[in-house]
């Protein structure tokens, strides 16, 4: 059934080569180290799918709400339409109203030319009904018509000259009244400028006798502080000459010793009225002095024994050690000696044994063909 005709090598050969491959690919995931050894990062593998499906359906909801925002949209364009269109309806209803009203056929420019009651309208109106010249069915004048125009006209221009020499009138009396108001400002103006220059020289008389007594007053204050300043000045020489006499007379000057010692501390002296020390004291200070100066050199001389003490001490010391580094040394130099003479044997044990390795163990050594017949099948 299923026999297609084809010859039996290609058979063989398609066989051969899909074995073939597959042993590719199986050698191909047995070899690679790091499938082999690690193997695959599950983890990280379900965090990529989660987050795959994270991006798809944050995808589905942004397409969702570009939906809605659409929906909306096409809601406000056509409530937008909607309007538009009423507006139009509205305009055009407006437009035609307009025309209706205001561009009739009777309104036009042209209509004389083809008015239908043109002749009607040139018939010569009457004044009034009583005109024998029409009959009763010939009414003309009605209610709101003017036949008198031109008594109403004389009547308008007789009040238009009333009212125009009212107004004359008016402006004259405005004038004088203008007139006379500029004459009390003028008049007020003058009494101000009067009482200024009064007030002015009250103002200047007043200065002038306010100055007057400054003056008088000044006057009297220099004369006082001159007599103060004369009598500050007896008073201040009168009391250098008593500070003169006290110190010429004073403890000070005089260089009283007794003046120096403290009343509350009898062995203090006072700074500001220390003249020095006595001989006696001198001496005293100098005999002390010289004690500590004998007492300073024992103490050096001490010193520098002991000092020669601990020299001599590390010379010894430092002797010691020199001798233990000459031992230590011919240790080390008898240590070596021993050391090479017994590396030298080892050498030659060991050569001796790889000799022995390499002629009589070790003959058949592997060469390359044994190498490559590894790792040449995954079975």
């Amino acid at each position: 059934m299923y026999n297609i005709g084809l010859p039996s090598d290609l058979k063989e050969m398609a066989a051969i080569e899909a074995r073939r491959n597959r042993e590719k690919e199986r050698q191909s995931r047995f070899f690679n180290v790091r499938n082999r050894v690690m193997g695959v990062d599950v983890e990280a593998l379900n965090n990529q799918v989660k987050e795959q499906k994270l991006q798809e359906a944050a995808e589905r909801s942004k397409e969702a709400a570009y939906g809605i925002y659409q929906m909306q949209y096409d809601l406000v364009a056509q409530m937008l339409e909607k309007e538009q269109a009423e507006q139009s309806r509205g305009l055009a209803k407006k437009v035609q109203e307009f025309r209706e009203q205001k561009q009739q056929l009777k309104s036009s420019y042209e209509f004389d030319l083809g008015n239908p009651v043109q002749l009607w309208n040139e018939f010569p109106a009457h004044l009034r009904d009583s005109d024998p010249y029409y009959g009763p069915a010939s009414l003309q004048c009605f209610s709101g018509e003017d036949l008198d125009r031109a008594m109403c006209l004389r009547m308008q221009q007789e009040q238009f000259k009333y009212n125009l020499e009212k107004q004359l009138e008016e402006k004259q009396q405005a004038r004088a009244d203008e007139k006379y108001a500029d004459m009390l400002s003028d008049q007020l103006c003058l009494a101000a400028d009067m009482r200024t220059s009064q007030l002015a020289k009250m103002e200047e008389f007043s200065r002038i006798a306010t100055m007057t007594a400054m003056a008088n007053i000044n006057k009297a204050q220099a004369a006082e502080g001159t007599e103060w300043q004369h009598y500050e000045h007896q008073r201040e020489q009168k009391a250098n000459l008593t500070e003169i006499q006290n110190q010429i007379t004073s403890d000070l000057l005089t260089e009283n010793p007794q003046a120096a010692q403290h009343s509350m501390v009898p062995n203090r002296v006072l700074p500001y009225c220390w003249k020095g020390m006595t001989p006696e004291q001198r001496v005293a200070i100098r005999k002390v002095q010289e004690a500590q100066c004998h007492e300073k050199e024992a103490q050096r001389q001490a010193e520098q024994a002991l000092s020669a003490e601990w020299d001599s001490q590390t010379t010894r010391i430092t002797q010691a050690a020199l001798e233990l580094e000459e031992q230590e040394r011919k240790l080390c130099a008898e240590f070596q000696r021993g050391l090479g003479s017994f590396n030298q044997q080892l050498a030659k044990e060991q050569k001796f044994q790889q000799n022995y390795l390499n002629s009589v163990i070790y003959t058949n050594k592997p060469t390359a063909h044994y190498h490559l017949q590894f790792n040449t099948s995954s079975r």
